[in-house]
């Protein structure tokens, strides 16, 4: 199978059209993939350090407000559809995959009018304008959340499928992610982490509850802080915690993210869709920190899902403070039976299946095989 995939701009679009993509791959190994983004988005580092030929089309997203700058957006819109046609005339895809951002507008809107199979994947709770404008065009969208099947009425199919990141997670191996932390099996961890470019709130609140963790010597606490913030932090950790407790372990990333979280017994977290399909394939119970500065406010709604699910517990940013994050995670982490419950209910919401079931979406539009999940 020829496969387009499209979408960009943070990893929370990225990720999943990878996951996409691999899961192609291992069911076909002759299939052949071109990813198609911005080159000023995120996708041109990641995808070309993934051995996938990438190729860049020029898009700028709406303003929400009447402005002169949008015409200029839809004269970019127009060009982006002539590039990407020849794209894809030029790579004759049997079918072309859109994770959302503004560079998957005009890709997956040229393939339709080429005639091409076309399937969407909305990662969260509240669809992004991207993904809305597309609906209407696209041959298939497949949705995250099974409360988002109605956000999409005027479709031609809308599918259930979770999101494809859930799906390698779960290969994870917990013992691996204690190893790289130089910690032995059955170490308890608590891990921090603010997403892939980190979250300053969270890291501000990490360096305030810093001077108490030492009220629980037997956990590791793992902070990521996020490359671009890591110095920072390390600067004002030294201020204020001159002595670091020996379970604490600061790090800008982690290049084996899944298997550190397979370790953990609990995760503070933003709530990113690609993040919570992780969380839930692995029944991680999560203490959820939602970003504000995201449209329409998706990542509350994110977390509320798990939240009301009872999977999760859920703090808005503006009420976080270090002393109150410690306590939460202070109540949770003595209480086994209630991180027990959480992992349970995580679980039930997690879809390892959802990478193959996406790949069944593929072949039945383009006759390439029958579903078979």
């Amino acid at each position: 199978m020829r496969i387009v995939l499209t979408g960009g701009g943070t990893g929370g679009h990225i990720y999943p059209a990878l996951a996409i993509g691999r899961q192609a791959a291992e069911e076909a190994p002759d299939s052949a993939i071109l990813y198609i983004g911005s080159p000023k988005g995120l996708e041109s580092r990641i995808v070309p350090a993934q051995g996938i030929p990438f190729e860049p089309v020029e898009i700028t997203g709406f303003r929400r407000k009447i402005s002169m700058e949008n015409v200029k957006t839809v004269l970019r819109f127009l060009k982006g559809v002539r590039r990407s046609k020849q794209l894809l005339r030029e790579f004759r895809p049997d079918v072309v995959v859109g994770t959302g951002g503004y560079v998957c507008g005009p890709v997956v809107y040229a393939a339709a009018k080429l005639g091409i199979p076309t399937l969407i994947h909305e990662q969260n709770a509240v669809s992004g304008l991207t993904n809305q404008f597309l609906a209407r065009y696209a041959d298939c969208v497949a949705v995250s959340f099974k409360d988002s099947l109605q956000q999409f009425k005027r479709a031609k199919h809308v599918v259930y499928t979770g999101n494809p990141c859930a799906t390698h997670v779960v290969r994870a191996n917990r013992d691996k992610g204690r190893a790289s932390l130089g910690l032995p099996p059955g170490s308890r961890i608590v891990l921090m982490v603010g997403g892939s470019r980190g979250a300053k709130a969270i890291n501000d609140a990490m360096v305030d509850m810093a001077p108490l963790i030492g009220r629980l010597p037997g956990v590791h606490f793992v902070f990521v802080t996020g490359e671009s913030y890591y110095e920072q932090t390390m600067e004002r950790l030294r201020k204020t915690t001159p002595k670091l407790p020996e379970t604490l372990h600061l790090m800008p990333y982690l290049n084996n993210m899944p298997e550190v979280l397979s370790a953990s017994r609990l995760v503070v977290s933003r709530s990113g869709a690609s993040s919570l399909a992780e969380i839930t394939a692995l029944g991680v119970p999560s203490i959820l920190i939602p970003s504000p500065n995201v449209t329409n406010n998706h990542q509350e709604a994110n977390a509320r899902s798990l939240a009301d699910a009872g999977a999760a517990e859920l703090i808005v940013e503006r009420s976080l403070s270090g002393a109150m994050l410690f306590e939460r995670i202070y109540a949770l982490i003595e209480n086994e039976g209630r991180l027990a419950e959480m992992g349970r209910a995580a679980l039930a919401l997690g879809m390892p299946q959802s990478a193959a079931l996406i790949a069944n979406e593929l072949r039945r539009l383009t006759g390439k095989g029958a579903p078979d999940v």
